[in-house]
């Protein structure tokens, strides 16, 4: 592949990814340089705003903070990818709203022009997992891989918001049981297995884990259970604030509730652009696997070390 990148992508990082989960972050730009995209940085890009906080308080706030995020991108004439699905709930549907409601766009533009700006719709926000499975494809995506796992059951989870509002996603009819994320799981040889209730939430979503721990943490250990009883060896994940409930929500579970669940849980959580990088022959220091430090209480909570023996004996 030549030296000119065949892709270029606005990255909107999101607060959980940054500040709670870098690898993630690191792991998004390894692949996608890795693939041949251009990443350029959304320089003074807010928080999105949160869907489930922001919105539910104030509509008009929230697409104006939105908005501002995209014509961050607009002036850099690229589309937006973002990796967590709460970032991508609330830029699609501002988006998406704005190109449909004409008032709340002369609003919108009647706020923003205080700070120098107008939202014109020029560009599209994207999910990563869009950006790999629609602008670039499952048979470009094959032409990387390298090392295909032999022996590796994956529970595959989605999401609410990478998939709903059905009006406002480009998915093509896939609402209630979507495929495309065990798809591209599955270039890698990895199996995607199936598991009683695999659409439902992590739990985090709504404000549930800021408001009532025991409530999001009795959704984790509904489908924390499922996943283990299916014989998962692994979680993967597209969305780092689901990230964190499957992973730090498996230690709140195993706190919470260890009269119900038994042996405690200790799945590794691995995030799809980590387990595709493997798959492409990309070190895992560079996708954030390789733990070098020996902080307490900072992410990984579930340790991965089980997970990548696991990979280096199937590679070898």
């Amino acid at each position: 592949m030549s030296e000119e990148k065949k892709f270029r992508y606005g990255f909107f990082l999101g607060c959980v990814a940054p500040n709670r989960y870098p690898m993630i972050e690191t792991s998004i730009r390894a692949v996608f340089d890795h693939l041949g995209a251009e990443i350029l940085e959304l320089e003074g890009a807010s928080c999105c705003p949160a869907p489930g906080v922001f919105r539910a308080f104030h509509i008009p706030t929230w697409l104006v903070i939105a908005a501002r995020n995209l014509t961050i991108a607009e002036e850099l004439g690229v589309d937006v990818i973002t990796g967590c699905n709460g970032c991508y709930g609330t830029l699609r549907d501002a988006w998406y709203e704005l190109q449909h409601e004409p008032e709340m766009k002369k609003m919108v533009n009647e706020h923003l022009a205080k700070v120098g700006r107008k939202f014109k719709g020029s560009i599209e926000p994207k999910h990563v997992v869009q950006a790999l499975y629609l602008d670039m494809g499952i048979d470009y995506l094959k032409g990387f891989v390298k090392h295909k796992f032999k022996d590796l059951k994956v529970a595959v989870h989605y999401g609410c918001h990478i998939v709903k509002p059905s009006d406002k996603r480009p998915w093509d009819g896939e609402y209630e049981c979507p495929t495309f994320l065990d798809e591209i799981v599955e270039i890698t040889g990895a199996k995607s297995i199936d598991y009683k209730d695999k659409f439902m939430c992590c739990g985090a979503g709504g404000a549930v884990r800021t408001a009532v721990k025991e409530v999001s943490a009795d959704f984790s250990r509904e489908k924390l259970t499922n996943i283990r009883d299916a014989g998962a060896d692994i979680i993967i994940d597209c969305c780092p604030f689901c990230h964190l409930q499957l992973d730090l929500g498996q230690m709140e579970a195993n706190s919470i509730y260890k009269d119900m669940i038994g042996e405690p849980f200790k799945i590794p959580v691995i995030y799809l652009t980590q387990l595709l990088g493997l798959s492409f022959g990309i070190d895992p220091n560079l996708l954030g696997l390789i733990k070098n430090h020996d902080l307490k209480n900072v992410s990984p909570f579930i340790p991965v070390e089980p997970f990548l023996a696991k990979v280096k004996e199937e590679l070898t």
